[in-house]
């Protein structure tokens, strides 16, 4: 007896639109006002909790695990959230290039690149690349906040900012000791729970 071939349950998760040139603010009823982009939003605690703390806010996530895509797009959705929040089951390698010029306000990227082997050097999120899109969609003065709980990652990720003209950190120096948007990430919020240092960076973009 032949085996039943396996369903893929994720097959429609929420991608982006078709076509070379996406506006992200028309997916969330933005019009032409920026919008707030969360890269690799997970498990969604975070967009979640910012919209809720943010009434006025309107945010998409870029998260390439399609699971986790369909799951919190549609915990959005339930929740009443869906017409300013929306996460997408997209590479923000490959959506960024789509997004026209300063379009987001605000871009987070909580605890990116678990990866330590040479040979996944490719897949990490934080890149040259990515900074030069980013410096691109986001309007001038707008804000870059990365962290990470790995003191190596963020040592690599300040070098890495710092050395591209499109940001500046926003006080003295990039690091700052406290989240300044007061909603934690879930895992932001387990590190310090368990006494974990939380290296946090904030840029401006120029």
């Amino acid at each position: 007896m032949s085996p039943v071939p396996q369903t893929d349950v994720y097959a429609d998760a929420p991608r982006l639109p078709e076509g070379d040139r996406v506006d992200p603010r028309i997916l969330v009823g933005a019009g032409e006002e920026p919008i707030e982009l969360e890269i690799g939003p997970g498990r969604g605690g975070f967009i979640l909790e910012r919209l809720v703390a943010e009434s006025s806010q309107r945010m998409i996530g870029l998260e390439i695990r399609r699971k986790w895509a369909t799951i919190v797009d549609r915990r959005l959705a339930s929740r009443g959230l869906g017409d300013r929040g929306r996460v997408f089951a997209e590479d923000a390698r490959h959506a960024l290039p789509r997004f026209p010029p300063a379009c987001v306000s605000t871009v987070f990227v909580h605890f990116p690149d678990p990866w330590w082997k040479k040979r996944h050097a490719k897949r990490k999120v934080v890149t040259r690349e990515l900074l030069d899109d980013l410096a691109r969609v986001l309007v001038p003065g707008a804000e870059l906040f990365v962290q990470t709980d790995v003191e190596d990652r963020a040592d690599e990720y300040e070098r890495l900012v710092d050395a591209h003209a499109g940001f500046e950190p926003v006080a003295a120096r990039a690091r700052v000791e406290l989240n300044p948007y007061g909603t934690p990430s879930p895992r932001e919020r387990r590190a310090v729970e368990d006494g974990l240092p939380v290296h946090r960076l904030h840029y401006r973009c120029r």
